[in-house]
């Protein structure tokens, strides 16, 4: 995995504007691992996806993540500030294939593998969170017995399907990633999710704007191309930058 020229980091933002969460990691990693087949990097269990996109984020923005939450008792503003450090989670093991998981609930034998980024992209946005919870537990189901017959997903109970989703968490720890919170306020205590992928999107939208502001306003003066002026340093665009504003 390689780092991300602001070249290349703009482009996939274009690009993303008319993608899902999911494409919008897939873009990101087909970028920095060139060398890495695009299905292989689809295939990739969300906690291993997830940890190559905190490395990514630490080389494009650094270590540090700072962003805001709500107590959903009191609704007081919380600024949270932490490291990559602080939510990764080591190790990340990687396989070539898909590792086949089991689960025996009550009399229920379940076969499943951990969902990846192209399950996740299967995943329709207009549906609530328990059909799309579904929808991930039938692309990840390999084969369910009951009483060593075999049977569909459809016709697994509520309890068993909880179960295997619960057991996916477990066994892929790093895709569900939770922030331990309490409220200065009213000093209620809860657990909030953090995706690093729509955080480090929401970054990359922000420094786009601002990039591509930076970029009319040194075309403007000096008359170079964009891409002359993305390759510059970040440092000695800004020090154009202050000169032009003089």
């Amino acid at each position: 995995m390689q780092p991300l020229a602001a070249a290349q980091l703009l482009t996939i933002w274009e690009q993303g504007l008319a993608q899902t969460p999911a494409q919008w990691a897939l873009a990101l990693l087909a970028a920095a691992c060139p060398d890495e087949p695009a299905d292989a990097l689809g295939q990739l269990n969300i906690g291993a996806r997830d940890g190559r996109l905190l490395t990514l984020r630490e080389w494009t923005f650094g270590p540090q993540l700072a962003c805001l939450a709500a107590c959903p008792q009191c609704g007081e503003k919380l600024e949270l500030a932490f490291t990559t450090a602080n939510i990764r989670v080591w190790p990340v093991v990687e396989t070539a294939a898909a590792p086949t998981h089991t689960l025996a609930h009550d009399s229920y034998t379940i076969h499943f593998r951990l969902p990846n980024s192209l399950d996740a992209t299967a995943v329709l946005s207009d549906h609530d969170a328990n059909a799309n919870q579904r929808l991930l537990f039938q692309g990840c189901l390999l084969e369910a017995y009951h009483e060593d017959e075999r049977v569909t997903a459809d016709a697994l109970p509520d309890a068993v399907v909880e179960a295997v989703i619960a057991q996916m968490a477990e066994a892929d720890p790093q895709a569900d990633t939770q922030l331990a919170l309490d409220c200065p306020a009213c000093g209620h205590h809860w657990s909030a999710a953090f995706d690093i992928v729509t955080f480090f999107w929401a970054e990359l939208n922000t420094w786009a704007y601002r990039a591509l502001h930076e970029v009319h306003l040194l075309a403007c003066a000096y008359g170079w191309r964009e891409a002359d002026i993305l390759a510059l340093s970040p440092w000695r665009r800004q020090l154009y930058l202050e000169m032009v504003r003089l």
